[in-house]
């Protein structure tokens, strides 16, 4: 049986698959695959493992033999389950093994944008440092802030862990009660939080969560980080809050439109901008590519796979 991979993933991964017996067909090119090229390259194989670029919808999994779709990540908004399930595809992804590096990401950007850092950087890149002034790049002291986590799942927690140990204090607005952690309406959350991180799936709901409305609400001088999806965030909007020096900050791992982020993002200072790169370390992305092989194998030889969504 021949399996295709849209990316070059981690060598445990591939190594995997074919101790499994399977025809592994990778692409080694690191840009996203072409439409055609993949509803062409998926002809004939009984496996998938595609990315978080590919958009999996009812003409890819119309092909004929396709009988799995192991995801290499977590969220799934670019895979159509309901046409995975009227065609009877198994659909996996891969939990869990990428949370400690989100969080850790999260905390960074976190720390890269309360204290200025890349501001700092560039000033000392450009030779601009006239020596130490009291009120130079000044930011927010995490010890005693309130940091707002609007999704407290397995990343969301790691983060509000993490946040903890600098001293803050941390409220999430999730869909129900966490067990240590107060709860409020995203209001409330927004009113009240001088860091806001979002860790919440990409749905019709949550699209464009944080709009003008929403970023208006928040505190004068507060932070945005958001390592969840792009669209949960009004990228324009967000230029605007940027700009106007509501906000004091951002830091942003995904982007509405990616891989480009706006353009005036790109030229804010106050935002801290990295290139999807949440889960990557190497542990962790051998761990994605060790399962989504896992979950591949399993589904292929008829068992069910251990991280099956649809």
């Amino acid at each position: 049986m021949r399996v295709f991979v849209t990316q070059a993933i981690d060598p445990a991964g591939l190594a995997a698959l074919r101790d499994a017996g399977l025809e592994v067909q990778q692409r080694d090119d690191p840009r996203p695959i072409a439409r055609g090229a993949l509803l062409d390259a998926v002809r004939g194989c009984a496996g998938l493992i595609p990315m978080p670029t590919d958009r999996i919808d009812d003409a890819v999994l119309a092909t004929e033999g396709l009988k799995v779709v192991a995801h290499h990540a977590v969220g799934h908004d670019n895979i159509d389950l309901e046409a995975a399930k009227r065609r009877g595809v198994i659909v996996t992804n891969t939990p869990g093994v990428l949370t400690a590096a989100t969080a850790d990401l999260t905390l960074a950007l976190l720390l890269a944008a309360a204290r200025r850092l890349i501001e700092a950087d560039r000033m000392m890149r450009a030779d601009a440092f006239e020596g130490w002034r009291p009120l130079l790049l000044r930011g927010l002291a995490l010890d005693g802030a309130r940091l707002g986590v609007v999704g407290l799942g397995r990343i969301g927690r790691a983060v509000a862990q993490r946040a903890q140990a600098f001293g803050m204090q941390v409220v999430h607005h999730s869909r129900s009660e966490k067990p240590g952690f107060t709860r409020l309406g995203l209001e409330a959350l927004l009113e009240t939080s001088d860091v806001v991180s979002l860790h919440c799936p990409l749905t019709d709901d949550t699209r464009h969560l944080i709009d003008a409305a929403a970023l208006a609400r928040m505190k004068p001088g507060a932070i945005l980080i958001n390592t969840a999806r792009g669209p949960v965030v009004d990228e324009a909007a967000l230029v605007e809050a940027l700009d106007s020096g509501h906000l004091g900050g951002a830091g942003l791992d995904v982007f509405e439109d990616e891989p480009r982020a706006h353009p005036k993002l790109r030229a804010q200072p106050r935002a801290v901008l990295a290139p999807h790169i949440g889960s990557a370390t190497v542990a962790a992305r051998r761990q994605m590519a060790t399962k989504a092989a896992a979950n591949l194998i399993a589904a292929l030889r008829g068992e069910e796979p251990p991280d099956r969504i649809a």
